[in-house]
């Protein structure tokens, strides 16, 4: 059983939710009415925030339970919880300005090639053995 892993996989997903509220919240508060997909800069950029976190989740999710089958539950759920940290930080520096969010993008981008390489290359060792 992977439960730790399930629980980052929780997470991510309610971080992923609570981004998607804050895109809504900021479309009422800014008057950006829909369709629109951009009219204030703050409702802009929580609409970035909210589409790159999508834009990430099928490479962070399959590495995530990829990682945690071949390598291990419990180091697969820390470097996701990192993944998560990472996306927090973005969150937070891109909400203040879009120059803010290279710390945040860095950090998941790094846990999400780490579960990826390390993915791939247990999967490789195990088809060579």
């Amino acid at each position: 059983m992977y439960h730790l892993t399930a629980l980052v996989t929780l997470l991510a997903i309610a971080f992923y939710f609570f981004t998607a509220v804050n895109v809504s919240r900021l479309r009422t508060k800014t008057g950006v009415k829909v369709p629109a997909m951009a009219g204030h800069p703050d409702f802009d950029r929580a609409f970035r925030i909210q589409t790159n976190t999508l834009e990430w989740m099928p490479i962070f999710l399959p590495a995530l339970w990829l990682f945690a089958a071949y390598i291990g539950d419990a180091m697969a759920a820390g470097i996701g919880a990192v993944w998560i940290i990472g996306r927090m930080v973005y969150f937070i520096g891109y909400s203040q300005a879009a120059a803010k969010r290279g710390t945040g993008f860095a950090i998941q981008v790094l846990a999400a090639l780490v579960l990826w390489v390390g993915a791939l290359g247990a999967v490789v060792l195990r088809l060579v053995k």
